[in-house]
C-alpha cells in the first residue's frame, strides 16, 4: 500500500504545482479498495483518497462489540482469506485489519487523512476538479466510493424532551455509555436487535419498537443463510421483491451467531411494541402492527426453511434434518396484549436510541449526476455524467452489492468501463499524434533549411 507522505503533498501543492490522475477514488473502505484492485489490473493510474483511514467507518462507526453479519468464509474478497476460523463472524476490529492488509497486498495508492470537498466538472478540458483539503487534483475520472451508510437518520418524531439521552446507533458504542435507566431502542433490524439485546444483558430494561421485517435463519441444516441465499441465486437478484423494497433484515453474527427470534427476546425480558408513531408530553405512542410485523417475519422465516428442505430433495444433497428449527416459543404477553403507549417518565426511560438506518450524502458533488428526489442515475454503478462512478451502494446491480464479496464483483464492472473507456481515447489520441508527426514531417520538407532550399532549387519545392 502507498500512503504517501502528507507534508510532501502540501509542499508540492504550496508550489502550485497542480496535481493530477487518471482516476480518482474516493474512501478507503471496502469499496475503494476493491476498485483500487481491479484499476490495478487494467494499468490505469489511480490514487484513493481518505480523509480518515482505511476502513474507518469499521473502526469507530460502529459499536464496541460489533461483528460482520456474514460468516468469514463469505464475507470477503477472493484473494485474501481472514486469519480466524471461516465459519467465525470477524470482530469489526478484525474487519479493519483485513482491508488494511489487502491494501498492502494489492500496493493500493492509497493516500489518507485528505477529505474530498467538491468535484466539479470542468468547463474548458476534460475530467474533474477535485477540490481536497490538500488543494486541488485534476481527474478524467472520479469514482465514488464512499457507501450508504454517510449520514445517520433520525425521524422528525423524535421526542423533543431535552432531558432525555437521545442518540443513533452510529454513536452509541457500549452500555456504560448510556445513562441509568431503561432505553426505547426504535429499530428492529440487525443494528436495533443487536444493541437492544446487548443492553439487556447488561441489565438494563428494554423496549424494542418492531416495524416489519426479514428474519433469516442463521444456519439450517448445517449450512448459514449466507449459503442458502446463494445457492437460491438471491444474491445475484437485480431488483427487491415487490413490497419487499425498505424491509429490514433481522439477522446477527453475535455470540458465534445466532437466528434473530422476537419471542425469544421477550422471553429473556425485553418488552416488544409496535412501529414508533408519536411522542406527546412525555408520552410515546405506538401503531397497532407489532402482531402482524412478528407474523410477516415469522413468515419470511418459514418461507426459507421450505425452500431449503426442496433444494436438498431436489438435490438428493446429505444435509441433516432440523425440525426443532420450527418450534417457536409461546406468543409473550408483551405480543398478545401489546403496549400502544408508554409515560417514558413513568416507565424510567432515560434513553432513546434510534436504530433507524442512514442515508447517503453527496451535497459535495456538483455535478448533474441525481434525479429530483437527490438518488444518483446510474446503471451498475455508470453514472448519467460521464466520468463519474458509484460504488458500493445498496442494489447497485444486485442484492449483494453492498456486502463486501459483492462490492468487489461491481467495482470489476466499474474497472472494466474505464479500462474500455480508456482504451477509445487511445485510440483517438494516437490518431491526433499521428496525424501532427504527418503535419510536422511536412513542414520540414518545405522549411527554409531543407536541402532544395539551401541549394536554390526552389522549383523543386513546388
Amino acid at each position: 500500500m502507498t500512503d504517501l507522505n502528507q507534508a510532501a503533498v502540501q509542499k508540492r501543492l504550496d508550489g502550485a504545482i497542480e496535481e493530477t490522475t487518471d482516476t480518482l477514488v474516493v474512501g478507503a473502505g471496502q469499496a475503494g479498495v476493491a476498485i483500487s484492485e481491479h484499476l490495478s489490473t487494467h494499468g490505469v493510474p489511480h490514487l484513493v483518497l481518505e480523509r480518515k483511514r482505511i476502513a474507518e467507518a469499521w473502526r469507530t462507526g460502529r459499536w464496541d462489540s460489533l461483528v460482520a453479519n456474514g460468516p468469514a468464509w463469505h464475507d470477503r474478497f477472493p484473494g485474501l482469506e481472514f486469519d480466524l476460523d471461516p465459519d467465525a463472524f470477524a470482530t469489526k476490529e478484525q474487519v479493519a485489519a483485513y482491508f488494511e492488509a489487502y491494501a498492502e497486498k494489492i500496493n493500493a495508492p492509497i493516500r489518507t487523512g485528505v477529505e474530498v470537498k467538491k468535484v466539479v466538472r470542468n468547463a474548458d478540458r476534460s475530467g474533474f476538479s477535485v477540490e481536497t483539503s490538500a488543494g486541488v487534483i485534476q481527474a478524467e475520472r472520479v469514482v465514488v466510493a464512499t457507501g450508504p451508510f454517510q449520514r445517520s437518520v433520525i425521524p422528525p418524531i423524535a421526542h423533543q424532551e431535552e432531558k432525555l439521552t437521545q442518540i443513533h446507533s452510529a454513536e452509541y458504542r457500549n452500555p456504560e455509555q448510556l445513562p441509568d435507566g431503561a432505553v426505547l431502542v426504535v429499530g428492529a433490524g440487525s443494528s436495533g436487535v443487536q444493541i437492544a439485546d446487548e443492553l439487556e444483558r447488561a441489565g438494563k430494561k428494554v423496549y424494542l419498537s418492531v416495524g416489519p421485517h426479514d428474519r433469516p435463519p442463521r444456519a439450517y441444516r448445517n449450512r448459514d443463510y449466507c449459503w442458502w441465499l446463494g445457492v437460491f441465486g438471491e444474491w445475484d437478484a437485480e431488483a427487491p421483491k415487490a413490497g419487499k423494497e425498505h424491509v429490514t433484515i433481522a439477522v446477527s453474527g453475535t455470540r458465534g451467531g445466532h437466528t434473530v427470534d422476537f419471542r425469544s427476546l421477550a422471553q429473556q425480558g425485553i418488552t416488544l411494541v409496535g412501529m414508533t408513531k408519536s411522542f406527546d408530553d412525555g408520552v410515546a405512542t405506538f401503531h397497532r402492527d407489532l402482531a402482524d410485523n412478528v407474523a410477516q417475519g415469522d413468515e419470511n422465516y418459514l418461507s426459507l426453511l421450505a425452500a431449503a428442505d426442496a433444494y436438498v430433495a431436489r438435490n438428493g444433497l446429505d444435509l441433516p434434518e432440523e425440525p426443532e428449527a420450527r418450534n417457536f416459543f409461546p406468543d409473550p404477553e408483551c405480543l398478545t396484549h401489546p403496549l400502544l403507549e408508554l409515560d417514558l417518565a413513568e416507565a424510567g426511560v432515560t434513553t432513546i436510541l434510534w436504530a433507524t438506518g442512514y442515508t447517503v450524502d453527496f451535497s459535495w458533488l456538483k455535478v448533474d449526476a441525481f434525479d429530483v428526489n437527490g438518488k444518483p442515475k446510474h446503471q451498475r454503478g455508470v453514472s448519467s455524467e460521464p466520468g463519474l462512478y458509484f460504488l458500493g451502494l445498496p442494489w447497485l446491480s444486485r442484492r449483494g452489492s453492498s456486502f463486501i464479496w459483492g462490492v468487489w464483483h461491481d467495482a470489476k464492472h466499474i474497472a472494466d468501463h474505464i479500462a474500455t473507456q480508456r482504451k477509445y481515447l487511445a485510440y483517438r489520441d494516437a490518431s491526433q499524434i499521428q496525424t501532427e508527426t504527418e503535419r510536422e514531417k511536412s513542414c520540414r520538407d518545405v522549411a527554409p533549411d531543407s536541402q532544395a532550399w539551401k541549394t536554390g532549387k526552389q522549383g523543386e519545392i513546388a
